[in-house]
């Protein structure tokens, strides 16, 4: 580790120089040589590198959803390519090209933070052993070597011995259990932020073989922790616990307004949506209407939740737009009533598309009177034109008697009516 923390060396002064900055403030606070102010300076350093990784964490979740996406087109190709490994590869880097993702990038927060931590660490290393480092002159180092925080000097470590840590001015079971106490709460807080985020924020319709990598991880990570945690000083372990709770509060953020499509954490996210929406009747902030945006863009694409969601707004009277806002559809409008009440859209739908009762003289005479339209609207045509088939013979007895019968031709002059005989 030492070794390690020496490639490093070219970032220990500007860490040491935050570190002495910080504990300039909290030492006015607190005393320069107690725990607090330098454990506090130790917290705020944390902080500041956490704060200047946030672009560097964005890249991580959309890198890593994209490796969602793309999960079952890389199952397909290593199905298709399974004995020739070298044109696999090629596909992949192929799929990575044109999707334009990077394995890579989910990894960029940690590698990103790497020599900070190691810097830490080596800084950390020279006030256990007695010597300046960076910035850090004679009466820095003894204030920080006086310091303790729970009775545990900053530069001890688990496997210390009692001279060393006598030394230091403390006592081994002091040191042994503040350090067991800070390395299980550093293994918890990673193992929970990883299971929050399989639990709620993986999409659960694609099962692939991401999902048991990080599964695995879920358990790795914890008891990497607990491994290499007694090799680090207790200045460490309040700097790697404190990026643990970071990453979990960051993690439970996105979680909560910026959920993975199809996960658990999307279904309780658009219920949330659902009610503020349907209660408002708009879309207040821009992340929501960047979510809204996404769902309407997908079309007939949209998982379970997303489909739940429109049908939602639409029993509502509302309607989401391309560009993420939400109106009044136009059957609601079209239905409200003059002095602006609402009505109910499915029930005027309903009253407009149910045909109204007739009568049974109606009914009865119904076809006659479109008979009769329909010859009215006929009777300027020429009777030549009138095809055929369309006179049809009447019946016998039927009360009405033909024009044969009356003795008129069909065509041509007519012939005289013969005298009635009495």
């Amino acid at each position: 580790m030492d070794t390690i923390a020496s490639l490093f060396s070219f970032i220990t002064t500007p860490v040491s120089w935050v570190i002495v900055q910080f504990h300039t403030v909290y030492g006015a606070l607190f005393g320069p040589d107690t725990g607090w102010a330098w454990g506090l300076s130790i917290v705020s350093l944390v902080i500041l590198i956490r704060i200047c990784l946030i672009p560097l964490f964005v890249k991580q979740i959309k890198a890593t959803r994209a490796m969602q996406t793309l999960q079952p087109e890389m199952k397909k190709i290593q199905e298709r390519y399974k004995n020739d490994k070298q044109r696999q590869s090629e596909e992949m880097m192929k799929l990575y090209k044109e999707s334009g993702t990077n394995p890579l990038s989910s990894c960029l927060p940690i590698l990103a933070q790497s020599p900070f931590f190691f810097a830490l660490y080596h800084v950390l290393n020279g006030i256990a052993s007695g010597h300046t480092i960076g910035v850090i002159n004679e009466s820095l180092l003894a204030s920080a070597r006086k310091a303790h925080i729970f009775g545990a000097p900053l530069a001890a470590k688990f496997k210390d011995g009692s001279d060393t840590i006598h030394a230091l001015g403390a006592s081994v079971t002091d040191v042994r259990v503040v350090t067991v106490i800070m390395i299980v709460m550093m293994s918890a807080s990673q193992f929970y932020t990883q299971r929050q985020l399989m639990t709620k924020n993986v999409d659960t319709t694609v099962k692939t073989p991401f999902m048991q990598q990080q599964k695995m991880l879920m358990y790795v990570f914890p008891i990497m922790f607990a491994v290499f945690g007694i090799n680090f000083p207790v200045g460490v372990l309040v700097y790697w616990l404190t990026t643990n709770v970071w990453t979990m509060g960051q993690q439970m953020y996105v979680i909560h307004n910026n959920p993975t499509p199809g996960s658990k954490a999307q279904a309780a996210y658009l219920e949330r949506l659902t009610k503020h929406v349907t209660h408002h009747g708009k879309v207040s902030r821009r992340s929501e209407k960047t979510i809204v945006k996404a769902i309407v863009a997908k079309g007939r694409d949209r998982n379970e939740f997303e489909r739940k969601f429109i049908n939602a707004l639409t029993k509502a009277g509302l309607t989401a737009q391309s560009d993420g806002t939400v109106v009044k559809s136009t059957v609601q409008a079209a239905a409200q009533t003059e002095d602006g009440a609402p009505v109910d859209t499915t029930t005027a739908a309903a009253r407009r598309q149910q045909p109204k009762r007739q009568t049974k003289a109606q009914r009865q005479s119904g076809p006659k009177q479109a008979g009769e339209a329909t010859s009215l609207e006929k009777s300027d045509e020429p009777q030549d034109a009138k095809p055929a088939a369309a006179k049809q013979p009447q019946k016998p007895g039927s009360g009405t008697r033909s024009k044969a019968q009356s003795g008129q031709r069909k065509g041509g002059p007519q012939r005289p009516k013969s005298p009635s005989k009495k």
